[in-house]
């Protein structure tokens, strides 16, 4: 008897996954069941293409925040660089200053990112600084620079070399529900979250990266270059988030200054939905694409149903509180077992 309940706890805790991802996708199963039943449009092929457009770049943005949480840090900066890099290709290209086609412009977009990342990077990883402070600093002076160097005006019609791909899909589909489609877009978006899945599983940073969040004086005593590691960390966060804000603006076919800041709170929630620890050490890439469609899928559900958008920003607050509060309790409950399992070896 006690062995068939062993190998039952071992199969849930195999389902479950070691972030609860198991939970999560149930989770957004039964809330995707519970709305379709409450308004059919929901479960509609152009509702799911819509929830995977409007997903895309807070999953690109998500992933970069995946990576910093991990590694024990909170950014709120992502977005600022997002609209810094992506605006200020926009204004350089449109000036027909250069122009290098659309590889050329996300490669623009990137060095500025790296750029960017770099500074937070630097000052986190030299000075030891707290990471929610430098962002929060540097998310100023980043949107500053921006309006007062760059441009404060809003651009309505992209360069030709970004124009053309604002109107491609991968997928148009017409159906008695309307015309679906699917933004090229995507395809970027998958191969971010299929790489940087490789990357943390697979590779000495990925690897890195767990330690530093874990204990970073013990990643340091283990011989990890906690320095490089962490100014690397937030370059490639910095890339990360140029191409969110390239593919946003290429989506939006326009390019604005005032746009993407103050939406951070709905990424952060969606990655600590995920599974991600705030403390650092844990998370991963499924849980954070969990994390970022059961947001998507609310938000949703809540416009279908006439909710004010005031009322969807307490939504995603009361998200990011539950899961806070889960891995309050869970942790909790972790550090009992432990003195429990430890208590039973000392008086074996």
């Amino acid at each position: 008897m006690s062995a068939g309940r062993s190998d039952l706890a071992d199969r849930l805790r195999r389902l479950r996954g070691p972030n609860n991802e198991g939970v999560l996708a149930l989770i957004l199963l039964v809330l995707i069941i519970g709305m379709s039943i409450a308004n059919p449009v929901f479960f509609t092929l152009p509702t799911a293409f819509s929830i995977m457009r409007s997903a895309i770049v807070p999953l690109i943005f998500a992933l970069g925040v995946l990576l910093v949480i991990i590694s024990g840090g909170i950014d709120v900066s992502f977005a600022a660089i997002a609209v810094f890099a992506a605006y200020t290709t926009v204004r350089v290209y449109g000036s027909g200053a250069i122009d290098l086609g659309l590889i050329g412009a996300f490669v623009m977009a990137l060095v500025i990112g790296a750029l960017l990342g770099a500074i937070n990077g630097f000052l986190i990883a030299r000075f030891r600084l707290p990471t929610l402070i430098v962002t929060l600093g540097t998310q100023g002076i980043f949107k500053g620079v921006l309006l007062t160097y760059v441009g404060s005006r809003y651009i309505a019609d992209l360069p030709d070399a970004m124009s053309w791909v604002s109107t491609t899909n991968l997928i148009e589909v017409t159906t008695d529900t309307g015309r679906a489609y699917l933004h090229v877009m995507v395809v970027p978006a998958i191969a971010l979250t299929l790489l940087l899945a490789w990357v943390l599983r697979r590779t000495m940073f990925g690897r890195s990266i767990y330690a530093i969040g874990g204990d970073a004086e013990a990643a340091r005593r283990a011989g990890i270059r906690v320095v490089r590691t962490q100014v690397w960390l937030y370059v490639i966060v910095g890339m990360m988030a140029s191409i969110g804000g390239m593919i946003y603006m290429i989506m939006g076919r326009s390019a604005s200054p005032q746009e993407l800041v103050g939406g951070e709170l709905d990424i952060i929630a969606a990655v600590v939905l995920g599974g991600a620890s705030i403390f650092g050490g844990r998370g991963s890439v499924l849980g954070t694409v969990l994390g970022v469609f059961l947001v998507q899928v609310i938000n949703n559900s809540l416009i279908l149903a006439g909710v004010p958008s005031a009322w969807q920003r307490a939504a995603v607050g009361v998200l990011l509180l539950v899961g806070v509060g889960i891995q309050a309790v869970t942790a909790r409950g972790s550090g009992r077992a432990a003195l429990v399992h430890d208590a039973q070896e000392v008086t074996a």
